[in-house]
């Protein structure tokens, strides 16, 4: 496509007019529970989080105070300041929501960027409700427009479309009009960034992403309402977004826009179980069912059908993901969440300390986990598991997980998101009494001007 044959109407412009139609008294009961489900989620995860050294790092960095909340904490930042710090510490746990077609985080950077921009500009729940179901919707279908390529080509699909979707929901939260919105879209493309490099040695920069693509959107959606042009054609372009991120421009663009605001894919988000990479979530599962019935040390070898788009960053090198660097590694190695569940019965927080990944026991069982490619694993669509053990008398004893605990084939109810909510502000030190007014909070903003004072300290 040369400059001579641009088109007409983008795929921005159609998305921007899209998104302009949209009201948040008409959105449907079932998203915006699903968004009411999302903030009680990302707020217990910014508590448990707000101790952690990469977030004292990133609060630290801050040199911007201003009027808004870092949640779980007493000192206030900029609009910009808070998004980067929330979004740190939402995604840091890696114990956030999952779009399962993607897989990308939406709530950690959609959310901080939308609670920002309410902060700082006095708008209310409303206000806050459009932006996070508008936010999370355009980040979810932009992963679904090339499916798989984004991370093949080297890159974190939360820290690139993140930083998409965030200018969309902020900017539907500040009511941009089509025009401001499509500059606000082509200038957050080029803000958007994230390698995942951080996969050779748990390096802490995937944490950074969330808050660094909120906040990367909170100032393009800022940008695009003051008047600064970004490139229409920023998606399907010859130089655009899918051919920076995914080398190609080829992508499924009805997949974003063909019935964007009437279908809505936010209702299928997934609450996580477990504080680790969503695809072993399947694979956790089988090795605590497999954990009851046999002993370890009869294993002889595990041996697992995955997808092939997990191998690179889940499985490979094998040697190095049985024997992980560090606390943080350890969320993104299947054979050591394979043995910690196998071996402990269950799979939480502790389990991602430098020390739980160095205990003997636990290594000596995932040096015996294998993978093998199934041509038909459904992934991305769709997060299975199986695990095929071989024990030292010849037996076999196998156990298979159709489906990821926690999404769309078996979504946690609002009890379980809250007993989740309330674990988690425990582990990061809250008070009972503060927990509890926070969590009043989480559940009826939408209702009423966002004041997040409750949710400092």
């Amino acid at each position: 496509m040369s400059s001579s044959e641009l088109p007409k109407v983008t795929v921005a412009e159609q998305l921007a007019q899209k998104i302009g139609a949209l009201d948040a008294a008409r959105l449907p009961n079932a998203v915006e529970r699903k968004c009411e489900d999302l903030l009680v989620d990302v707020v217990g995860l910014a508590v448990t989080a707000r101790n952690e050294d990469y977030v004292k790092a990133a609060l630290a960095a801050c040199d911007d105070d201003g009027p808004c909340t870092a949640i779980g904490h007493t000192r206030t930042l900029s609009a910009a300041g808070a998004a980067l710090v929330n979004g740190t510490a939402i995604h840091g746990e890696d114990f956030d929501d999952t779009f399962e077609g993607g897989p990308i985080h939406a709530g950690a950077v959609i959310v901080p960027a939308v609670l920002a921009a309410c902060e700082r500009h006095d708008l209310d729940g409303r206000a806050a409700l459009l932006g996070i179901a508008v936010g999370v919707e355009t980040m979810c279908r932009l992963s679904t427009v090339a499916p798989t390529l984004t991370h093949k080509a080297g890159f974190h699909p939360t820290a690139v479309f993140g930083a998409v979707g965030a200018a969309a929901g902020v900017g539907a939260a500040l009511k941009l009009s089509p025009k401001q919105m499509v500059d606000a879209l082509g200038t957050a493309a080029s803000m958007a960034s994230g390698i995942i490099e951080y996969l050779a040695e748990g390096a802490w920069t995937k944490r950074l992403h969330a808050g660094w693509a909120a906040q990367s959107g909170l100032r393009a959606a800022l940008l695009g309402r003051s008047g600064f042009s970004g490139p229409r054609t920023v998606f399907e372009g010859v130089h655009g977004f899918f051919h920076g991120f995914a080398h190609t421009t080829k992508g499924d663009y009805a997949a974003l826009i063909g019935d964007f605001g009437a279908r809505w894919v936010t209702e299928t988000l997934a609450f996580k179980p477990y504080p680790c990479g969503t695809m072993t979530h399947p694979y956790i599962d089988c090795a605590r069912r497999l954990g009851q019935r046999i002993k370890a040390d009869t294993v002889l070898e595990m041996e697992c059908d995955v997808g092939e788009g997990t191998v690179h960053r889940l499985w490979e090198p094998l040697a190095v993901k049985q024997k992980p660097a560090n606390g943080y590694a350890g969320k993104f190695s299947t054979p050591y969440c394979i043995a910690a569940g196998f071996v402990r019965g269950n799979v939480g927080l502790g389990d991602f300390t430098d020390a739980a990944v160095r205990d003997p026991a636990i290594l000596a069982l995932a040096g015996k986990v294998r993978y093998r490619i199934d041509p038909q694993n459904p992934y991305p669509k769709n997060f299975t598991g199986h695990i095929r053990a071989t024990l030292r008398d010849g037996t076999v004893a196998e156990e298979r997980q159709p489906y990821m605990r926690g999404g769309a084939h078996e979504p946690l109810t609002r009890a379980d998101v809250e007993e989740k909510f309330l674990l988690n502000v425990r582990h990061g030190g809250w008070t009972a009494d503060h927990a509890s007014i926070a969590l009043q909070l989480a559940k009826t903003l939408f209702d009423a001007p966002v004041t997040l004072s409750a949710l400092r300290g």
